[in-house]
């Protein structure tokens, strides 16, 4: 896994991303936060999990259904695909992927 700050690839308000085998950064600093670090790590092993290119598909198309099933509030979308849910909500336990378990995103559905 390669960290990279990359300051011109987002907005406001992405801080960060993961493509495997990327974890991309707004800011250098941003290495330093540990919670976000270990937030896109989750999403690497997501990635990993189904072969990245349908984790892609699948997250697409969960947000899709999400925007229908939020009235396109475009935050509220984000913020419950199963992927995002299962990271933001362990973030904060860096020992999270150690005792993780295969599919685990599943049960955020």
């Amino acid at each position: 896994m390669f960290v990279v700050a990359l300051s011109w690839l987002f907005r406001k308000n992405f801080v960060g991303m993961a493509i495997f085998p990327f974890i991309l950064l707004r800011n250098k600093e941003d290495k330093n936060d540990k919670h976000l670090v270990h937030h896109e790590r989750i999403h690497i092993i997501q990635q990993i999990e189904l072969l990245v290119v349908p984790f892609f598909i699948w997250y697409l198309t969960e947000y899709g259904l999400r925007m229908i099933q939020y009235k396109f509030d475009a935050h509220k979308a984000y913020r419950n695909i199963s992927f995002e849910r299962e990271a933001y909500e362990n973030e904060k336990d860096l020992d999270y992927l150690k005792k993780r378990k295969f599919y685990s995103f599943i049960k955020y559905l």
